[in-house]
């Protein structure tokens, strides 16, 4: 019993010093901040996020404006629905706005914040664009993989017409859609196809599907714990222990195609093994670790 007294108060002490900390961080920045609505202790606006979302930031900017701001638990968030406010947020003030929220998936998955998508406006960043926009999104680069775009879409037509065979068929496109793109975008990126037939390793084509699918699930994950510290430290919901598990299995599985391909000693012509021969001459900015980065980018944002 003395034992439950004691946690009890610790854990009430400590919310009160939570709360009393976002009170005194709201009021020195209350005079520079768009107008916001009242907010509890602790969890701030989070009660007002009624769904369908977007009605109810309309009826919010209704009372409080096209700029208006909350706290969705220790983070501010400022909304804009003016589209002259959000035309000077993309040109004018680009550069500080550029940095993401710093949340657990960028974290774990995100190599430490350093991918593309992760990681803070900077010499790094600016790294990874040069990057991706010479060596991976260019023109020239991606009309050396045509043939792997006309093949796949020759694939996905013959299964569209084996449904059909009999007659008028329904058919579900969303995933045929998503695994199309992952088997383009893998074969650009590792010379491999992980959906349908024509699957050379079935194992590890497993694996991949299973990583794929747990990434878009715990990505899309809502996360209180992101908000509310107190939460984030308890691991409630027991998302960042799978988050921790994922990254360890597909930093595995991307280093091993990467190994595959050095083995191999770069003979074919996929995106590894381009940047692996880059990496001979500039090591510093082509580690395995940016390889895998933006492997980890061109995978997840299909």
């Amino acid at each position: 019993m003395e034992d439950i007294l004691l946690y009890s108060s610790l854990s009430s002490l400590l919310l009160l010093f939570i709360a009393f900390k976002i009170f005194l961080q709201t009021r020195t920045q209350h005079k520079r901040l768009p107008p916001s609505p009242p907010s509890l202790p602790i969890i701030g606006h989070l009660h007002l996020l009624k769904k369908p979302l977007h009605r109810t930031f309309h009826h919010l900017s209704q009372k409080y404006g096209h700029v208006f701001s909350l706290r969705f638990g220790s983070k501010l968030v400022v909304t804009i629905s003016s589209p002259s406010a959000v035309e000077e947020c993309f040109t004018k003030n680009d550069i500080v706005l550029a940095n993401r929220p710093r949340f657990s998936v960028g974290r774990h998955l995100g190599y430490n914040y350093t991918t593309l998508v992760s990681a803070p406006y900077g010499d790094h960043w600016r790294n990874l664009r040069r990057i991706s926009a010479l060596e991976i999104f260019s023109t020239n680069r991606l009309n050396m993989f045509l043939g792997i775009r006309r093949d796949e879409i020759k694939h996905l037509l013959r299964r569209l017409s084996n449904n059909s065979i009999q007659g008028f068929a329904k058919v579900e496109l969303k995933s045929m859609f998503s695994e199309l793109t992952f088997n383009i975008i893998m074969r650009m990126v590792g010379g491999k196809r992980y959906y349908w037939e024509d699957v050379k390793d079935v194992e590890e084509a497993r694996q991949f599907r299973e990583i794929m699918n747990e990434i878009v699930k715990l990505a899309g994950a809502s996360n209180p714990g992101e908000f509310v510290a107190v939460l984030r430290w308890i691991d409630h919901g027991g998302l960042e222990k799978k988050l921790k598990g994922l990254a360890k299995r597909t930093d595995v599985f991307l280093q091993s195609l990467i190994d595959e391909v050095r083995n191999k000693e770069e003979e074919g012509n996929t995106m590894i093994d381009h940047l692996l021969s880059m990496q001979k001459s500039q090591s510093e900015y082509y580690t395995n670790q940016i390889i895998k980065g933006l492997m980890m980018v061109n995978a997840t944002l299909h």
